[in-house]
């Protein structure tokens, strides 16, 4: 049954990729604070079609423990990401006792040798608004298309090297900032997330992070495969429980 969720959410996200996108023009971005426009005039080529739904796969280390014993696992995983409407991670970790399942926005499952319940949530508040911040911060990472300004999405300056978009979604709302180099070129995306990631298990806003790197071309998209990131992002407490190495990005029905 879970699987067969998995499929349909999976399923659902992708038709949300529009069937016929219109193309990527500067004049689109041309009223955003400088460093956005920088970010997408590095992240998306003129012309290029607008496909805001991406699927992206990857392998890499997870984290099963804490900064003192992190217990890095080699993981692989495929995800679907359409935000702002959801996401879909299928992870499963190799070696050790494997452990495997999926988040989403509505659901966080996972099992250790498919049988045995180490994590089963979802279905409330918390879970929906802590899922909601990583979809929304991901974006930032492979889906720039998703984050064009149109309804419930504005930017604003931070700085000189910054800028912050806001995501609205039905009552949900998330801020990521994004900081870029000379070029435009993402480096890091911190945001403020709901979640229970602490020593007291309770949830909170608290500062989480990704590192981007090892930029590639894909369909006029320039795009990071390689990210670390981590919860306490720019405190003592933080570290990558997340290091992900990318072998594929794809956009779900675009044209060859």
């Amino acid at each position: 049954m879970d699987r067969r969720e998995d499929h349909g959410e999976w399923d659902r996200l992708a038709a949300q990729q529009p069937e016929a996108p219109s193309r990527f023009d500067p004049q689109m971005v041309a009223d955003l604070p400088e460093p956005a426009r920088r970010y997408f005039a590095y992240a998306i080529d003129p012309g290029t079609p607008l496909l805001p739904v991406a699927i992206i796969e990857m392998t890499g280390e997870f984290s099963l423990g804490t900064k003192e014993d992190p217990r890095y696992q080699p993981m692989e995983a495929r995800q679907i990401l359409a935000a702002p409407e959801g996401f879909v991670w299928a992870m499963r970790t190799r070696g050790g006792m494997p452990v495997s399942g999926s988040d989403t926005g509505r659901w966080t499952r996972f099992r250790i040798f498919g049988l045995i319940p180490v994590a089963r949530q979802g279905g409330d508040s918390d879970h929906t608004r802590s899922a909601y911040g990583r979809y929304v911060g991901e974006a930032v990472i492979w889906a720039p298309a998703a984050l064009l300004p149109g309804p419930g999405v504005t930017w604003d300056a931070v700085d000189e090297d910054t800028a912050r978009v806001i995501v609205e979604h039905g009552p949900l709302s998330q801020a990521v900032d994004v900081t870029v180099d000379s070029d435009g070129r993402p480096v890091t995306a911190v945001f403020q997330r709901w979640s229970n990631a602490n020593a007291d298990n309770e949830h909170r806003l608290q500062p989480f992070g990704a590192v981007m790197s090892d930029f590639r071309e894909v369909g006029g998209y320039r795009l990071p495969f390689r990210v670390e990131a981590g919860n306490l992002y720019g405190t003592e407490e933080y570290f990558p429980f997340f290091r992900a190495d990318v072998t594929a990005i794809r956009f779900p029905g675009a044209q060859p």
